[in-house]
């Protein structure tokens, strides 16, 4: 890295117009941790606390052409995908990145929402499963995503351990299962493992209780990216990253309607609350 420059992360994922997820999300938390954020959009939500109302997917050729203009130029540090809509460009997306050699990739696998609706079809998710899993460094599926990669229920620590490793024999280096949609005791109990060491390691923090947590697998994912490219290694960019968003649940923003988002840039509320109570 050249002195006075600062760290660089790709997000190839799609645009959230409410602001709560998406490319939107990653590119608050990547300037939040201090790296420098870049974008391939690869489809174009119209949605907002309320509902997705529409989604368009771009052309691969055009999601491939932001890819390769960014690559071309500028250093990449780490990368991170979100959705990615349909099999083409999945398979574009996984082309460009062998091809630029982007080695810290993130995969969010943005098949299924917290909510439990398959959000791609099943063409798309064997593609994804096949072509682009491989490729990660860090993949971060919910615990809807995980059954829909495995086939196997998880109704305890054992059976996220197994479906992780699961996981793992598709490809990626570590698997990082979300338990925010789990019940009970496993609710927001993240489950880590790393397929070089074997290492499992159960994640946990405080439990925020919120209505407003749009954009938290998003945020996950980037803050994850962000840390791989300010050079933590993966486990410990995981850790830093559910703690990240821990907080910026606690600070989530009740806008709109609906569900509302996290607060990416919840320091500067804590300074600006501060500064209303010595005021």
């Amino acid at each position: 890295m050249a002195s006075g420059s600062v760290p660089t992360a790709l997000t190839i994922a799609g645009s959230d117009s409410g602001g709560g997820a998406g490319l939107q999300a990653d590119l608050r938390t990547f300037a939040m941790h201090c790296v420098h954020g870049m974008s391939a959009v690869t489809c174009v939500t119209a949605q907002n606390t309320l509902g997705v109302n529409r989604v368009d997917a771009l052309p691969a050729e055009g999601v491939a052409a932001q890819i390769d203009a960014v690559a071309d130029d500028i250093d990449i540090n780490a990368a991170k995908t979100g959705m990615l809509l349909n099999a083409s460009i999945i398979e574009t997306v996984a082309d460009r990145v062998k091809h630029w050699q982007i080695q810290q990739l993130v995969v969010d696998p943005v098949m299924v929402s917290r909510t439990g609706a398959q959000l791609i079809d099943q063409t798309a998710v064997e593609t994804l499963r096949d072509s682009l899993l491989p490729m990660a460094l860090i993949t971060t599926p919910n615990s809807y995503e995980t059954q829909l990669l495995t086939g196997m229920p998880l109704n305890s620590l054992g059976e996220m351990k197994a479906a992780a490793a699961e996981i793992l024999n598709m490809g990626p280096q570590c698997v990082l299962i979300k338990g925010g949609g789990l019940v009970a005791d496993l609710q927001g109990v993240d489950m880590w493992m790393d397929g070089t060491s074997g290492e499992c390691t159960v994640l946990r923090t405080e439990l925020v209780e919120t209505p407003h947590t749009h954009g938290t697998g998003c945020t996950l994912a980037a803050a994850s990216a962000a840390n791989l490219a300010r050079g933590l290694a993966p486990l410990i960019a995981a850790q830093d990253a559910k703690n990240y968003v821990t907080n910026a649940l606690k600070y989530s923003l009740a806008i709109g309607r609906g569900q509302g988002p996290v607060g990416h840039f919840y320091p500067l509320i804590k300074s600006l609350k501060s500064l209303a109570v010595t005021q």
